[in-house]
Protein backbone atom coordinates (compact mmCIF):
# COMPACT_ATOMS: atom_id res chain seq x y z
CA UNK A 1 0.00 0.00 0.00
CA UNK A 2 2.61 2.45 0.91
CA UNK A 3 3.92 3.38 -2.72
CA UNK A 4 0.06 2.86 -4.49
CA UNK A 5 -0.34 6.19 -5.05
CA UNK A 6 -4.01 5.94 -5.25
CA UNK A 7 -6.34 8.82 -4.71
CA UNK A 8 -10.23 8.47 -4.81
CA UNK A 9 -12.20 11.30 -6.35
CA UNK A 10 -15.98 11.94 -5.51
CA UNK A 11 -18.40 13.23 -7.48
CA UNK A 12 -22.14 13.96 -7.75
CA UNK A 13 -24.16 11.68 -9.59
CA UNK A 14 -25.66 14.59 -11.85
CA UNK A 15 -23.88 18.46 -11.98
CA UNK A 16 -20.60 18.11 -10.32
CA UNK A 17 -17.88 20.87 -11.52
CA UNK A 18 -15.89 19.18 -15.01
CA UNK A 19 -13.08 21.52 -14.79
CA UNK A 20 -12.71 20.74 -11.11
CA UNK A 21 -12.74 16.77 -11.80
CA UNK A 22 -11.16 17.10 -14.67
CA UNK A 23 -7.54 19.85 -13.99
CA UNK A 24 -6.95 18.04 -10.64
CA UNK A 25 -7.28 14.68 -12.04
CA UNK A 26 -4.65 15.49 -14.85
CA UNK A 27 -2.03 17.07 -12.16
CA UNK A 28 -2.82 13.75 -10.07
CA UNK A 29 -1.70 11.49 -12.94
CA UNK A 30 1.29 13.41 -13.91
CA UNK A 31 2.63 13.14 -10.84
CA UNK A 32 1.74 9.26 -10.70
CA UNK A 33 -1.21 8.76 -9.10
CA UNK A 34 -3.79 6.06 -9.99
CA UNK A 35 -7.70 8.18 -9.86
CA UNK A 36 -10.92 5.97 -8.44
CA UNK A 37 -14.28 7.62 -8.87
CA UNK A 38 -16.47 7.25 -6.57
CA UNK A 39 -20.17 8.73 -6.84
CA UNK A 40 -24.07 8.18 -5.78
CA UNK A 41 -23.60 5.13 -7.64
CA UNK A 42 -22.07 3.42 -10.76
CA UNK A 43 -24.48 4.65 -13.40
CA UNK A 44 -22.82 7.60 -15.54
CA UNK A 45 -22.33 10.33 -13.89
CA UNK A 46 -23.18 14.17 -16.00
CA UNK A 47 -21.10 17.09 -15.32
CA UNK A 48 -22.32 20.57 -15.57
CA UNK A 49 -20.99 21.24 -18.68
CA UNK A 50 -22.10 17.63 -20.26
CA UNK A 51 -18.41 15.75 -18.96
CA UNK A 52 -19.80 12.14 -18.76
CA UNK A 53 -18.14 9.86 -15.78
CA UNK A 54 -18.74 6.25 -15.96
CA UNK A 55 -17.83 6.44 -11.57
CA UNK A 56 -15.46 2.81 -10.94
CA UNK A 57 -17.11 2.69 -7.03
CA UNK A 58 -19.87 3.97 -5.45
CA UNK A 59 -19.24 6.19 -2.29
CA UNK A 60 -21.00 3.39 -0.17
CA UNK A 61 -18.60 0.35 -1.63
CA UNK A 62 -15.33 3.11 -0.97
CA UNK A 63 -13.04 2.33 1.92
CA UNK A 64 -10.72 5.02 2.90
CA UNK A 65 -7.90 2.24 3.76
CA UNK A 66 -7.65 1.40 -0.19
CA UNK A 67 -6.26 5.54 -0.91
CA UNK A 68 -3.54 7.62 -0.30
CA UNK A 69 -6.35 10.54 -0.29
CA UNK A 70 -10.14 11.21 -0.48
CA UNK A 71 -10.79 14.05 -2.79
CA UNK A 72 -13.96 15.42 -3.59
CA UNK A 73 -15.19 17.87 -6.34
CA UNK A 74 -17.82 20.51 -6.34
CA UNK A 75 -20.10 21.92 -8.19
CA UNK A 76 -24.27 22.79 -7.64
CA UNK A 77 -24.91 19.25 -7.77
CA UNK A 78 -22.56 18.38 -4.21
CA UNK A 79 -25.57 20.42 -2.31
CA UNK A 80 -28.13 17.47 -3.53
CA UNK A 81 -26.03 14.63 -3.70
CA UNK A 82 -23.40 15.10 -1.61
CA UNK A 83 -23.54 17.32 1.60
CA UNK A 84 -25.93 14.85 3.45
CA UNK A 85 -24.23 11.59 2.25
CA UNK A 86 -23.54 10.19 5.51
CA UNK A 87 -21.43 7.56 3.56
CA UNK A 88 -19.27 10.06 2.32
CA UNK A 89 -19.05 11.87 5.21
CA UNK A 90 -17.68 8.68 7.41
CA UNK A 91 -15.48 7.96 4.27
CA UNK A 92 -13.79 11.48 4.71
CA UNK A 93 -13.52 11.26 8.80
CA UNK A 94 -11.82 7.68 8.42
CA UNK A 95 -9.23 9.07 6.02
CA UNK A 96 -8.35 11.73 8.11
CA UNK A 97 -8.39 9.65 10.78
CA UNK A 98 -5.78 7.58 9.40
CA UNK A 99 -3.52 10.64 8.20
CA UNK A 100 -4.48 10.76 4.86
CA UNK A 101 -5.11 13.60 2.82
CA UNK A 102 -9.07 15.32 3.11
CA UNK A 103 -9.61 17.47 -0.07
CA UNK A 104 -12.65 19.06 -1.20
CA UNK A 105 -13.08 22.20 -4.12
CA UNK A 106 -15.89 24.40 -4.41
CA UNK A 107 -19.31 23.70 -2.82
CA UNK A 108 -17.79 20.86 -1.65
CA UNK A 109 -15.57 22.03 1.58
CA UNK A 110 -19.45 21.67 3.20
CA UNK A 111 -19.06 17.90 3.41
CA UNK A 112 -16.26 18.54 5.25
CA UNK A 113 -17.42 20.88 7.81
CA UNK A 114 -20.77 18.86 8.32
CA UNK A 115 -18.66 15.94 9.06
CA UNK A 116 -16.54 17.84 11.87
CA UNK A 117 -13.43 18.13 9.72
CA UNK A 118 -13.13 21.67 9.58
CA UNK A 119 -13.64 22.72 13.24
CA UNK A 120 -11.32 25.80 14.42
CA UNK A 121 -9.41 25.05 10.81
CA UNK A 122 -8.96 27.91 8.14
CA UNK A 123 -10.78 26.72 5.39
CA UNK A 124 -12.47 28.02 1.78
CA UNK A 125 -15.30 27.63 -0.45
CA UNK A 126 -17.38 28.41 -2.96
CA UNK A 127 -18.31 32.32 -2.47
CA UNK A 128 -21.81 31.67 -2.23
CA UNK A 129 -24.66 32.76 1.01
CA UNK A 130 -25.36 28.97 2.03
CA UNK A 131 -21.93 26.92 1.62
CA UNK A 132 -20.28 30.50 3.68
CA UNK A 133 -22.83 29.96 6.27
CA UNK A 134 -22.86 26.02 6.76
CA UNK A 135 -18.74 26.04 6.82
CA UNK A 136 -18.86 28.75 10.07
CA UNK A 137 -21.99 27.27 11.41
CA UNK A 138 -19.96 23.76 11.70
CA UNK A 139 -17.39 25.35 12.93
CA UNK A 140 -14.53 26.60 10.28
CA UNK A 141 -12.97 29.47 10.07
CA UNK A 142 -13.95 30.59 6.41
CA UNK A 143 -11.07 33.00 4.40
CA UNK A 144 -12.29 34.10 1.16
CA UNK A 145 -8.96 32.34 -1.02
CA UNK A 146 -8.08 30.32 -4.12
CA UNK A 147 -6.84 27.47 -2.12
CA UNK A 148 -6.15 26.52 1.68
CA UNK A 149 -4.28 23.91 2.96
CA UNK A 150 -4.49 23.30 6.99
CA UNK A 151 -2.46 20.18 7.55
CA UNK A 152 -3.29 17.44 5.57
CA UNK A 153 -6.88 19.00 4.80
CA UNK A 154 -6.89 21.12 1.67
CA UNK A 155 -10.42 23.15 0.24
CA UNK A 156 -10.50 24.75 -2.67
CA UNK A 157 -12.71 28.15 -3.77
CA UNK A 158 -13.61 27.59 -7.48
CA UNK A 159 -13.30 26.16 -11.08
CA UNK A 160 -10.75 28.61 -10.97
CA UNK A 161 -8.62 27.75 -8.40
CA UNK A 162 -8.61 23.98 -9.81
CA UNK A 163 -5.53 23.11 -11.28
CA UNK A 164 -3.96 24.89 -7.60
CA UNK A 165 -6.35 22.81 -6.08
CA UNK A 166 -5.15 19.97 -7.48
CA UNK A 167 -1.16 20.91 -7.21
CA UNK A 168 -1.93 21.40 -3.59
CA UNK A 169 -3.53 18.06 -2.77
CA UNK A 170 -0.08 16.44 -4.38
CA UNK A 171 1.98 18.50 -1.91
CA UNK A 172 -0.25 17.80 1.12
CA UNK A 173 0.60 14.07 -0.72
CA UNK A 174 4.11 14.64 -0.45
CA UNK A 175 4.42 15.83 3.07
Amino acid sequence: MADSKKILMVIAQENFRDEEYLDPRKVFEKNGYDVTVASNSTETARGAKGEKVKPDIAIADANADDYDSVVIVGGGGSVKFLWDNVKLRSLAKDAEKSGKVVAAICLSPVVLAKAGLLKGKKSTVFAEKTAIKALKKNGAKYEDTDVLREGKIVTGRDPKAAKKFGETVVEALKG
